[in-house]
């Protein structure tokens, strides 16, 4: 597993996920209009943002914790069992801190 590889692509993600986050922000600061009906619509989409801007943070959470992983030279190695994480695994699922089994 070339790690300077897996490493640029978590970084490059991760700045998709930062410049997604910073756009739901931005729509989430709008004002409200001032119809009933539309406020109504205007917050049922803030929740759908909320949701999605969750789920970035957490997927930004893990990518963190993978390139914390790199840094330390334990990216690969399985945190309960302390095998080697498959590097199948690990182009499926870059963040992977667990192996097959433990997962």
């Amino acid at each position: 597993m070339d790690l300077t590889e897996q490493k640029t692509l978590l970084l490059k993600r991760r700045a998709e996920l930062t410049e997604d986050l910073s756009e739901i922000e931005d729509k989430l600061d709008d004002p409200m209009p001032k119809d009933w009906e539309d406020r109504a619509s205007e917050r049922q989409g803030d929740e759908v943002l909320e949701a999605l801007g969750n789920a970035d943070l957490d997927e930004l959470r893990r990518i963190d914790a993978a390139l914390a992983r790199i840094d330390d030279n334990s990216y690969g190695i399985c945190a309960k069992c302390g095998d080697p994480i498959s590097d199948e695994r690990l182009r499926a699922v870059p963040t992977a801190a667990l192996c097959k089994n433990c997962a």
